[in-house]
């Protein structure tokens, strides 16, 4: 699909949480209490998440979701508007905005409970979202939010010549017509292994294995493996996320670059505590590339 303007311009479609994040030398057992070394709130969710990490990584980006009349609603907002991500479309619903616990050990790994709150409320697409979706390079979106408002979206794109970009994250079975809608997935290697044969009608698949980097497959067969830069592991949260929305700016350079690109981008995101405050800028993923 031919890009509609010079700087890719991305939409995001999908949820925004405060993040409530516990560091621990080690994550309970069920029916255990242990001792945390740590607490912060981060504003966080896969939206949000991705939206900031492709803003940072170069997309001019619009954030499609919705936040509620609690006292996190204009924290969330505002981390949008700092990292320079629009929010004229960023709606505010009666009730809780999304939360997500988060509970991080010693050795950088999580455990995560969301609760969805008004990314649950997230049920329609306005004439003025889907005029935006239709304008943009490039719609990205994830599953926290109804799927039938993601299938809504991801149909009006494909209709307009919109790329779109699915993080078909938490897995679960969609509808056959959402992934006939979908020309690129990301996917981790966990979810590729759930989803299976689901994945098979869509064009371009990326599969995230962690430290040891991502593998592509396209059409025609074509197939591409790209390393993960080694990295000091603080915290993985947010990782994935960055690692998809700086493929979604990198996208229109082709998908071995962005591979490249966006590799460099959740590895350096893996090196900070809390998922949006660890996306690194588009000069800090330059400065990790490998070198040839």
């Amino acid at each position: 699909m031919a890009q509609k303007t010079d700087v890719p311009s991305i939409v995001v479609l999908g949820s925004i949480n405060m993040d409530l994040v516990t560091t621990t030398d080690r994550r309970p057992m069920p029916g255990e209490t242990v001792l945390g070394t740590g607490f912060a709130m981060v504003p966080g969710g896969k939206g949000s998440n991705q939206a900031i990490a492709a803003r940072r990584a170069g997309g001019a980006v619009q954030f499609l979701g919705a936040v509620g009349d609690d006292v996190f609603a204009a924290e969330l907002r505002r981390v949008l508007t700092d990292s320079r991500v629009g929010v004229e479309r960023l709606r505010n619903v009666d009730g809780a905005s999304g939360v997500a616990a988060i509970v991080v050990d010693g050795g950088g790994e999580n455990s995560i409970i969301v609760v969805g709150g008004a990314n649950a409320r997230m049920t329609e697409l306005s004439a003025a979202d889907l005029e935006v979706i239709a304008a943009a390079d490039i719609l990205l979106c994830q599953l926290e939010i109804p799927i039938d408002t993601v299938l809504a979206g991801a149909r009006h794109a494909r209709a307009n010549g919109t790329t779109v970009l699915l993080n078909p994250s938490p897995a679960q079975d969609l509808p056959p017509e959402l992934w006939a809608n979908v020309d690129v997935a990301v996917v981790n290697s966990g979810e590729a292994e759930q989803l299976g044969t689901a994945l098979d009608p869509v064009t371009h698949v990326v599969v995230t294995r962690g430290a040891d980097g991502a593998d592509y497959r396209g059409p025609d067969g074509k197939e591409l493996s790209q390393p993960s830069p080694k990295v000091d592991v603080i915290d993985t949260t947010g990782a994935g996320d960055t690692f998809t929305g700086a493929l979604a700016a990198a996208w229109h350079r082709g998908p071995e670059y962005a591979l490249t690109w966006a590799g460099a981008a959740g590895a350096l995101a893996t090196t900070k505590l809390g998922a949006s405050t660890s996306i690194p800028t588009e000069a800090e993923i330059t400065a990790a590339l490998p070198t040839q």
